[in-house]
């Protein structure tokens, strides 16, 4: 599962993988704590031969606990220092270092391999595993996206930073995404493309759901039509 922030990836992703029985990988997490660990060891974010030492020394796994799922890295849990906004702009700068990628893509087709899957982040479908039987692209606009981002904000207890602001970083992180020289963003040729612009949760979980099944049955893509 692949799209822009914002989208609703994370969410639907690991309902999906509940309501399946199916293991969940959170890759865009995987370059948030390398972002955040580079930070800790003052390695500098552009520095591809030492975050290719640190990520070389990196076990990751994702367990739910109590219904909630968690980011754990060498034992250690990340989860909530890797959400706030400069863990996604690190996560954006170190996803861009060739070393990094390389690292994190052989975990995450490894992971993938297993069988009984989602994994979900920024270049899965057209990168990390390209053999996927079912790949989907979430986006929706860039002001959709920061209006939930900015709710989620404020349900926080962050009343400081505006829908504005929020919206700014979305288009500066998409651009930074989409223009980048390694793997950038882009759905690729054989996923279904789903706009959450106007399609809450439920509804696209529910188109989601309906495509996985249809592909364990040896069902190709077809119609969405009314997922209601």
């Amino acid at each position: 599962m692949d799209g822009p922030a914002g989208a609703g990836k994370s969410t639907i992703a690991r309902e999906t993988a509940q309501q399946l029985d199916y293991s969940y990988v959170d890759t865009g997490a995987m370059y948030r704590a390398v972002g955040l660990l580079a930070e800790e060891q003052g390695v500098s974010l552009d520095d591809g031969d030492r975050l290719s030492v640190l990520v070389a020394g990196l076990d990751f796994s994702f367990p739910w606990v109590d219904g909630v799922l968690h980011t754990v890295v060498n034992g250690r849990d990340v989860s909530a220092l890797i959400r706030d906004a400069d863990a996604g702009m690190r996560a954006s700068t170190v996803s861009k270092v060739p070393q990094v990628r390389a690292g994190l893509t052989e975990r995450q087709r490894a992971l993938a391999s297993q069988g009984g899957v989602v994994m979900e982040g920024r270049d899965i479908g057209t990168v990390v595993y390209p053999a996927a039987e079912l790949k989907i692209f979430l986006t929706a606009s860039a002001r959709v996206r920061g209006e939930r981002r900015w709710k989620q904000l404020r349900s926080q207890g962050d009343d400081a930073t505006s829908l504005a602001e929020v919206i700014e970083e979305i288009e500066r992180r998409d651009h930074q995404d989409s223009t980048r020289a390694i793997a950038p963003l882009k759905p690729a040729a054989d996923s279904v493309v789903l706009d959450t612009s106007k399609m809450d949760i439920p509804r696209v979980k529910r188109a989601i759901l309906r495509l996985a099944l249809a592909r364990q049955e040896g069902v190709g893509p077809e119609p969405l039509g009314n997922t209601d």
